[in-house]
């Protein structure tokens, strides 16, 4: 049962709260992040450390902190520049999170690591490696969610919670990619508009990054609101699970359609940049129709550089549970890299954050 079925891309760049629900919407009001320890995540990485070389990889518990930060400081703490501390990939500032980091020392005095324990920061454990830790280096993340002042039914939430465990959810980017207000998504309207600023290399790279997450939202938005977000149509690219990898199958016939079903491979939808869509039929005539309002996004990424790419349009939901307990609602779940538990949530919670 689709929330808006009316949608339409021919509008104003639209928040994530504007975007059509798979489920039916929200089944209750709560209130989220009382407290960081309320949103709690927990990077489950791809690497495992070697125990030798010029890298150190530090898995850090952050509080309230954002992981640029959190990079600043370790690299501060060695003594080596900047780009020299990488991570996988960034967490919620409003959380605990528990992530990991690579600093390079390249022949450096390993620091007292243990120095650096703070509220904000705590070192639950170093090793040496031998490479750098890379973007996206990580199977994916697990979360434990308090939900307070539940109000509504929770017996359709319980329905709602079910279906995602069984039918997985839309890979929507969460509002985090956007910035606060949108503040992203209008940086890079203003940066392809040519208009004066200069922006840092980090803040193009949030600007084209959240022009991307828009441009995927609305294809994906169009594919809820008929009901075909999880289906395989003619001309569809699908991804492999846990893969960048995508193939174009001759036809979608039986073998494809059990594929779908165990979740070995999702539909996808366009990462914009330079050259042709990777899709064809049906599904190229349907994404060049939702995305034609948007040409400045589009003209922008291309002139940027960034190569046609793809995302699956469904992530699966793996490791649910859920209890109540008084007016809250307690979440737990793994979601693969990429997605968002603010995604998950919003398919079923209609909530307020209180940091």
């Amino acid at each position: 049962m689709v929330q808006a079925a009316d949608f339409s891309p021919e509008h104003a760049l639209t928040a994530v709260a504007g975007l059509p629900c798979a489920f039916g919407g929200s089944a209750c009001r709560a209130l989220l992040r009382s407290e960081p320890e309320e949103f709690q995540v927990d990077e489950v990485t791809l690497v495992e450390p070697d125990g030798k070389g010029e890298h150190v990889l530090l898995q850090i518990e952050k509080r309230d902190s954002n992981t640029d930060w959190v990079a600043g400081v370790l690299g501060r703490h060695a003594g080596v520049p900047r780009r020299d501390v990488s991570y996988a990939g960034r967490k919620d500032r409003h959380a605990l999170t528990r992530q990991w980091f690579s600093v390079r020392l390249a022949g450096r005095p390993e620091p007292d690591w243990s120095m650096l324990d703070c509220a904000e920061i705590r070192v639950l454990q170093h090793v040496r490696h031998s490479r750098k830790l890379r973007v996206g280096a990580l199977r994916g993340n697990r979360f434990f969610i308090r939900a307070r002042e539940l109000e509504g039914d929770r017996q359709l939430l319980a329905e709602r919670l079910r279906q995602m465990s069984e039918s997985g959810m839309p890979n929507y980017f969460g509002e985090q990619r956007f910035g606060h207000e949108k503040a992203n998504l209008d940086g890079a309207l203003a940066m392809f508009s040519g208009a004066a600023g200069n922006f840092s290399r980090q803040q193009r790279g949030l600007f084209l990054s959240a022009a991307r997450a828009e441009l995927f939202n609305q294809v994906l938005a169009a594919r809820v609101a008929t009901g075909t977000w999880n289906l395989a149509l003619e001309g569809e690219r699908l991804m492999l699970d846990g893969s960048r990898s995508s193939f174009l199958p001759d036809r979608i016939d039986a073998e494809i359609q059990q594929r779908l079903d165990l979740f070995d491979v999702h539909p996808s939808g366009p990462l914009w940049g330079r050259g042709e869509l990777q899709v064809t039929g049906t599904v190229a005539e349907q994404e060049r129709t939702v995305l034609a309002p948007l040409q400045a996004l589009r003209e922008g990424l291309e002139r940027a550089g960034l190569p046609q790419e793809r995302r699956a349009l469904r992530a699966r939901v793996s490791e649910l549970d859920w209890s109540f307990t008084g007016n809250d609602l307690e979440l737990s779940f793994f979601l693969p890299r990429g997605s968002y538990a603010t995604a998950l949530l919003r398919e079923c919670l209609a909530y307020r954050t209180a940091l």
